[in-house]
């Protein structure tokens, strides 16, 4: 039987790539749900396609547009933030592809756990904010995430019919984005041109800065610890340039196992979606001959201090890492709008760690209250530095 897709976050990089999987699979997938937060035009064009049974926009002042060009089509239009949420538990829902930007994911995973779901996981955020809550709620549902993130799609490939006591530890690679190799007084004077052209993946704006940034990176670790049950000393940075290797893992014997391939997210969607089969794909494939060179290097958080700060954030624990997390998306959306410079990024959020109250066992409600509170306090320190 085909596997019925709910796809949250149908308009951003990941939902466009998933759509493509998607179309590529006929026999094996079946869209039910589009939904998207504000891009109304692409969700109505997505949803003429791909005929899914529901559409939901976020935005309520959407919603006429919306239902206006889709009701002809006998497609159901649903509308609001909670509607994204509770589409997740309908009965003709398969599997829930998550592919929504930030904390707006954690939400809907939520949802999508309680109501019995397998979750592909392209949303970092929902496990970087509140991992132990989300991790917690799987095992009580004997539930299943699949991640979808390149690098932690290759752990997971490289631990399939591994022990979990035979780790040591797991190796993140990075590209370095951008501004590898470059220098403080380099980053000075770079704006988001610079910053969103990336060497290597295609990706959305605020994916490609915390890319530039290293603080992707960051919530790759945070979200790692969560995913694999390791500690923050079992988890290691690399800066590889080629992003051809995507992760490794390293056993107790001294063993490494690496999941490599081209930069194309095609591959972990499809592997996420159709786990725990492999599926034939036409996309494009990697040729040692074409890449006889791959290099490593040593990540530089002296000069990228936002990996440093996940770090710190992950070893504190508590309510740190949705701090970090909150006041990233703030200082990301401001960079993007020419408000501050790159270097002052990584000094606001370091404050907002220091300043907002620290919970050391947060409940779901203290995750949400200190995301609003970390939006305000990064507010008032953004009018500081604009």
């Amino acid at each position: 039987m085909k596997k019925r897709i709910a796809l949250l976050g149908s308009t951003g990089s990941i939902g466009i790539q998933a759509l493509e999987v998607i179309r590529l699979h006929p026999e094996h997938f079946q869209l039910e749900v589009l939904t998207a937060n504000q891009n109304s035009k692409l969700l109505i064009e997505q949803a003429l396609i791909y005929k899914p049974n529901v559409v939901v926009i976020g935005n309520d002042g959407l919603y006429r547009e919306v239902f206006d060009a889709l009701d002809p089509h006998d497609i159901k239009v649903y509308a609001g933030e909670d509607a994204i949420s509770q589409i997740t538990e309908m009965d003709t829902v398969d599997m829930v592809l998550v592919a929504l930007v930030g904390f707006a994911g954690l939400k809907p995973v939520i949802h999508a756990i309680k109501a019995g779901k397998p979750i592909a996981l392209a949303n970092k955020e929902s496990l970087v904010v509140a991992g132990e809550i989300v991790t917690q709620l799987i095992n009580e549902k004997k539930g299943s995430l699949i991640p979808i993130d390149s690098e932690h799609s290759a752990i997971f490939q490289c631990l399939a019919g591994e022990s979990p006591d035979s780790v040591k530890k797991i190796i993140l690679t990075a590209s370095g984005g951008p501004f590898r190799g470059k220098s403080l007084e380099y980053l000075g004077t770079i704006g988001k041109t610079e910053a969103l052209n990336h060497p290597n993946w295609n990706m959305g704006d605020k994916i490609t800065i915390d890319s530039a940034s290293l603080m992707n990176k960051g919530l790759e670790v945070i979200e790692a610890k969560w995913l694999f049950g390791l500690k923050p000393e079992e988890i290691e940075v690399v800066i590889h340039p080629q992003s051809i290797v995507h992760s490794l893992v390293q056993f107790k014997d001294g063993s490494l196992k690496a999941q490599m391939g081209l930069p194309d997210m095609r591959l972990p969607i499809q592997y996420a979606l159709a786990y725990p089969e492999r599926l034939v794909a036409n996309f494009p494939e990697f040729s040692f001959i074409d890449c006889p060179k791959l290099t490593f290097e040593q990540a530089d958080i002296k000069i990228f201090r936002n990996l440093a700060l996940a770090f710190e954030a992950l070893e504190k624990g508590g309510n740190s890492p949705c701090v970090l997390n909150a006041a990233n998306e703030m200082t990301v959306d401001a960079f993007l709008n020419d408000r501050i410079g790159f270097l002052q990024m990584p000094d606001i959020i370091e404050e907002c760690i220091q300043t907002v109250y620290f919970i050391e066992k947060p409940s779901l409600d203290d995750y949400f209250e200190t995301d609003r509170l970390t939006r305000e306090k990064a507010v008032s320190l953004l009018r500081k530095f604009s």
